[in-house]
């Protein structure tokens, strides 16, 4: 079986796009584990399906490194509208993209005719511990200690589509990440696992942000995650809602801006090269 594929990233979180518009990829769990193999495949944080939508311009599926498949990914999502623009398959400045997490709106933004950055409404972050979910009581878990192998972190829990646990913390290049993050991501209290994020506060609109994504382990970006970090930042009295909010990230950086009633995130979609892979 060949297989055409666009490697595309959005701030280095790198995935592999597969057009399905004209063709069914069977057991996606299975091959995103072997094509975002870094040494015997493609190399990835796993693979992106683009299908025809009844509902909207297209829709995403998108698997983790580890075939388990996630509701939502902001850094993808961008490079999905790219893909649409750029190959003229949905050829509008706004557009719908449908996925596991609701409909998500684009705003396009092109350079040359080509998609240079895309704005998402990535939606109302949820913030009930129920629906997130994460099994604590209570409206919503702000600054909330929590025992993490040993150690007592302070957790702020947000869902974009994705659970995620923001932690603030002073220092990020001393934070051992392979050791805490499956701690983090497999703890009892998250029955869904979770993306955990470690975030430092740079100045009143900045923050600075590593993360652990569950079945990827350490990413250069994330999307829903730069978002949920924005928000915990705003929920902890750090930085403004209402306001740009310029999230730094290992690959580069988003601008996420928080209101009660939405998330708006804002990064780059790169097309990196194209092949074809045979299986």
């Amino acid at each position: 079986m060949k297989i055409e594929f666009t490697k595309m990233h959005g701030c280095g979180n790198d995935y592999i796009y597969i057009n399905c518009f004209e063709r069914e990829i069977e057991d996606p769990e299975r091959l995103s584990v072997a094509l975002s193999d870094r040494h015997f495949g493609i190399g990835g944080d796993g693979i992106v399906l683009i299908l025809k939508s009844d509902v909207a311009d297209a829709k995403m599926r998108m698997f983790n490194s580890d075939g388990s498949e996630g509701k939502m990914c902001g850094n993808a999502i961008r490079c999905v509208g790219k893909y649409l623009y750029d190959n003229g398959l949905v050829r509008k400045n706004q557009l719908t993209i449908e996925t596991l997490s609701g409909i998500k709106t684009l705003g396009i933004n092109t350079e040359d005719g080509l998609v240079s950055t895309v704005k998402v409404d990535m939606g109302k972050a949820e913030l009930i511990p129920s629906k997130i979910p994460v099994n604590l009581p209570g409206a919503r878990i702000v600054n909330y200690p929590l025992n993490v192998g040993g150690d007592i972190y302070h957790i702020t829990c947000v869902s974009m589509g994705n659970p995620h646990a923001v932690v603030f913390c002073d220092d990020l290049t001393g934070l051992n990440l392979t050791d805490i993050g499956p701690e983090f991501e497999n703890h009892e209290i998250f029955p869904e696992r979770v993306n955990t994020e470690f975030v430092k506060i740079i100045g009143r609109n900045i923050i600075q942000m590593r993360v652990w994504e569950r079945g990827s382990g350490e990413t250069l970006a994330c999307g829903t995650g730069a978002c949920a970090a924005a928000v915990a930042a705003a929920l902890n009295g750090f930085c403004p809602k209402g306001e740009d909010i310029h999230v730094l990230l290992l690959g580069g950086e988003l601008i996420v801006n928080y209101s009660d009633e939405t998330v708006y995130m804002t990064g780059n979609c790169v097309k990196v090269f194209e092949g074809t892979v045979e299986m």
